[in-house]
This record gives C-alpha cells, sequence and structure tokens, in this order.
C-alpha cells in the first residue's frame, strides 16, 4: 500500500499549518482595542488564508 503522500508534500502541508499559526500569533500582537489596528484585521487574516491555501495546493497538485 503506498502513502498519498510524499515527504515533500508533507513538508508543504506543515508549512501551511505554521503559516496558519503564525496568522493567529499575528493577530494576537495587536494592541488596538479589540484587535480593530492593521495586524489584527489585514495582515494575521491574510496570512491565514494563505495558510489555508498552500496545503490545498499541495494536496492537489498533478504528480508528474
Amino acid at each position: 500500500m503506498k502513502f498519498p503522500l510524499d515527504s515533500k508534500r508533507i513538508k508543504i502541508l506543515l508549512a501551511g499549518i505554521v503559516t496558519m499559526f503564525i496568522g493567529f500569533f499575528v493577530m494576537t500582537l495587536d494592541k488596538s482595542e479589540f484587535g480593530m489596528g492593521f495586524l489584527g484585521i489585514t495582515l494575521g487574516p491574510i496570512l491565514v488564508l494563505i495558510g489555508l491555501l498552500i496545503p490545498v495546493f499541495s494536496l492537489f497538485s498533478i504528480k508528474k
């Protein structure tokens, strides 16, 4: 039985998860009230979305 993910895809998957955690951490760094500054509203959510898209693209990419 062959494992569907090779080591390259697992590393990309882990990179996406780490990027998501960095995005959540960046959102907590915002010192504005209720996190309404640049870090909490713009940069953090963008990093989380990128972290969600990285594993999706790695899982659905075609092997050559």
